[in-house]
């Protein structure tokens, strides 16, 4: 007989980890939807072509970590490994490019097949938002001061650093593969079989590669600030101008880059070094190419994701729940006033544990395990004066209050 367990890279959440993802999650919504952002749910798995296309072929994601499978109709599907793919797939497919700006935001479950480690597992919570329409550099900087203030909103101020660099525009970039392909070139026999092939059809996915031996070349590989074009630097110039005027600390990391073609201009992350070595907890960059190669024109686009498990392990604090009022009926003729009293102060918005079943002492032991702060007692003769019996848990004092009167009793 097989254990009932998870399966590997997968986890049960609930208790005081999942009020702290919830915590991120809220606290997300909550900053993005300041800034005009409106929240998109796409399927969790599409066509395995919508990822194969957005990720590049010869990516880590798509050659080794993604769930690929046959549906019965023999169609090729894939759980979605992150957010980006399917938000622009469905703004493509839904027409959403007669109404720009787009501006949206997603949240949920992604899945990748690769070495659990802490804090990033093979289904996972992605956090992520997506601004489309917009070329200019007040896109790059709204994005950032979204991603900046959210964090802030979390406590993580302080805690984080932003990093941030610019990949030019396609000009610049083509400036920058000459340069790049040419010196790896010169190390080709240092390189893993993968760069080794990657050198042919896309040597920008070499500077992403986790070889060791890779990240020994890279290191000394041509800076991509040293090709950038003047157009490009002043594009760059204005988003870290912005980011000053806003207050927002930065480093720019001249290694930050990211090998697939339709990423431009700016890149940034938002690193940590509390989590060991994997210290990233939100990425984002400007992908102008990636719409038109999802079939749906020239349109600009930036965006960023984070993920939720990561930074709820940054809350040094566990997220509190309301303590409940316990409403405990003694005898049967109590029960049906008990339930009703029970749906009145929940519909008041209060938070109510019942004691189903035992004696006085088991059914108030019940309500201080639940960690009630107050104990509404109804017993014969409470129901005969239509009152309850109203006991502080932590003071241990008690008085009786008219059913009338018990919102305005618990809610002061």
């Amino acid at each position: 007989m097989s254990k009932v367990q998870c399966v590997r890279g997968t986890y049960d959440s609930y208790g005081a980890a999942k009020r702290k993802m919830k915590k991120v999650v809220a606290e997300a919504s909550t900053v993005v939807e300041k800034y005009g952002f409106e929240e998109i749910e796409t399927p969790i798995f599409e066509f395995t072509e919508v990822f194969a296309r957005n990720l590049g072929d010869t990516s880590d994601i798509v050659t080794k970590e993604m769930y690929c499978f046959n549906d019965k109709g023999g169609e090729s599907l894939t759980l979605r490994p992150e957010g980006t793919a399917g938000v622009v797939r469905a703004f493509v497919s839904n027409g959403m490019q007669q109404n720009l700006p787009v501006k949206l935001y997603y949240a949920g479950p992604m899945f990748r097949y690769e070495r659990p480690q802490k804090g990033r597992q093979r289904q996972f919570t992605q956090f992520g938002v997506e601004l489309l329409g917009v070329e200019t550099p007040q896109a790059d900087i709204e994005v950032i001061a979204m991603a900046y203030e959210f964090l802030e909103k979390l406590g993580l101020n302080g805690q984080v650093t932003v990093e941030i660099n610019s990949l030019g525009d396609a000009e610049s970039r083509e400036a920058y593969r000459t340069k790049l392909v040419s010196y790896l070139k010169e190390h080709y026999d240092e390189l893993s079989e993968d760069s080794k092939d990657r050198l042919e059809r896309n040597p920008l996915r070499v500077l992403d590669s986790k070889e060791e031996c890779d990240k020994t070349v890279v290191e000394n590989a041509p800076l991509y600030a040293d090709s950038l074009n003047q157009a490009s630097k002043e594009f760059f110039a204005k988003v870290l101008r912005g980011l000053d005027l806003l207050g927002i600390k930065y480093r720019i990391n001249n290694r930050l880059v990211r090998g697939l073609d339709y990423y431009s201009h700016t890149v940034f992350e938002l690193t940590t070094d509390k989590l060991g070595a994997q210290g990233t907890v939100l990425a984002g960059g400007r992908y102008n190419g990636l719409v038109a190669q999802m079939g749906g024109g020239e349109v600009a686009g930036i965006g960023w994701a984070c993920g939720v498990e990561r930074l709820a392990m940054l809350l040094d604090e566990d997220i509190e729940l309301p303590r409940p009022v316990a409403v405990i009926p003694l005898g049967d003729d109590a029960e049906d006033k008990a339930l009703e009293i029970a749906a009145m102060l929940r519909r008041a918005g209060l938070r109510v544990e019942q004691a189903y079943s035992g004696n006085m002492k088991k059914r108030m032991a019940k309500a201080c395990k639940a960690n009630a702060r107050k104990a509404v007692i109804i017993g014969s003769e409470e129901l005969a004066n239509a009152e309850a019996a109203v006991k502080d848990l932590d003071s241990g004092e008690q008085k009786n209050v008219k059913f009338n009167r018990l919102i305005e009793e618990l809610t002061a």
